[in-house]
């Protein structure tokens, strides 16, 4: 305002004001993941490790079929996404050189008929791998900041499913309240009514190959896709400018917003490796669920996907 001049006092206490504002301020208030507890993991050191498929699986998103009964790992850890199935392998493999200290067994995921069994439907399909974290300590509400890490082996590019494209996607399954207008009828009038519901989504991360063979790229090249922003598009994170192990993780902190996260190796994650913190698709995070992974093909019962190796799956939560 013109002619105004603040006091001293007031301008100092303004000053505090700000100062406070920005110590707590959403992006300074993220949460690494793997911060806190560990809940449930699972490091695939069991000799014994093995997966249930029960074959035909679900493909919900395309038929509406859920095919029971659903394919589950026999330590009760993983399960079959029942909306789009599982893996068509999942095998407990060596751990490739570099992976975390000590790790003698890790997972390899990968898929060729992605969608509706013996129906292919030539077009790229995803299959869904469900950590049951859910299931060992229930759903997790973010003023507890729950995130979710694993380490993931990738292959030599010559190894790669040779399409550009997504081929692989970690993911968490997370909750909100949304509040819709709906219209309640009685008799001759019309009367609009605020109704709270539970609306589910699946923020996450996806590694895409740029193969050389498209006219647009020189060279084989990866780039992690985030999903998403607030208006729900995907946008693009950071090239992949090494191949073999990397470190993906996610965190669910209490003003709602999803932390990204993402780097070379196996060592825990820093606040430096932080890719993105969004409210996905304009949502605030009430509860986390658990975390899962999509592994996809081109579904043409002949070309099998990347091959995927996981380990270290593990969730975390501060404590209460």
């Amino acid at each position: 305002m013109r002619g105004y001049r603040m006091s001293y006092p007031l301008f100092r206490f303004g000053l505090l004001l700000t100062v406070a504002a920005f110590s707590i301020s959403p992006i300074q208030a993220q949460v690494t993941p793997g911060t806190g507890l560990r809940l449930v993991y699972d490091d695939f050191e069991d000799e014994n490790w093995s997966f249930v498929h029960n074959f035909p699986k679900s493909s919900e998103e395309q038929d509406g079929q859920q095919r029971y009964p659903a394919g589950y790992s026999t330590n009760g850890k993983f399960g079959e996404g029942l909306k789009r199935g599982q893996p068509d392998l999942i095998k407990r493999v060596t751990t490739p050189p570099g992976g975390p200290a000590g790790s003698l067994g890790s997972l390899m995921l990968r898929s060729r008929d992605t969608g509706i069994p013996n129906r292919p439907a030539y077009k790229t399909n995803q299959d869904d791998f469900v950590f049951n974290s859910s299931s060992h300590v229930g759903t997790i509400p973010v003023y507890r900041s729950p995130s979710c890490v694993v380490r993931v082996y990738l292959p030599p590019f010559d190894q790669w499913d040779n399409k550009t494209g997504t081929t692989f996607g970690f993911r968490g399954d997370v909750q909100t309240t949304k509040e819709e207008q709906k219209v309640k009828k009685f008799l001759f009038f019309k009367r609009k009514k605020t109704v709270k519901e539970t609306e589910l989504y699946w923020p996450g991360m996806f590694i895409q190959f740029n193969s050389k063979t498209d006219p647009q790229y020189n060279f084989d090249s990866a780039v992690i896709i985030v999903r998403g922003d607030e208006t729900g598009e995907d946008f693009v994170g950071p090239q992949i400018k090494q191949v073999g192990w990397w470190t993906l993780g996610m965190s669910f902190t209490p003003d709602g917003r999803v932390h990204y996260y993402a780097s070379p190796g196996v060592d825990p994650l820093r606040p430096s490796d932080r890719i993105a913190s969004k409210y996905p698709y304009g949502y605030k995070c009430e509860q986390f669920n658990t975390c899962f992974f999509n592994i996809t093909s081109r579904d043409d019962n002949r070309t099998w996907s990347t091959p995927w190796i996981i380990d270290d799956v593990a969730v975390y939560a501060l404590r209460r």
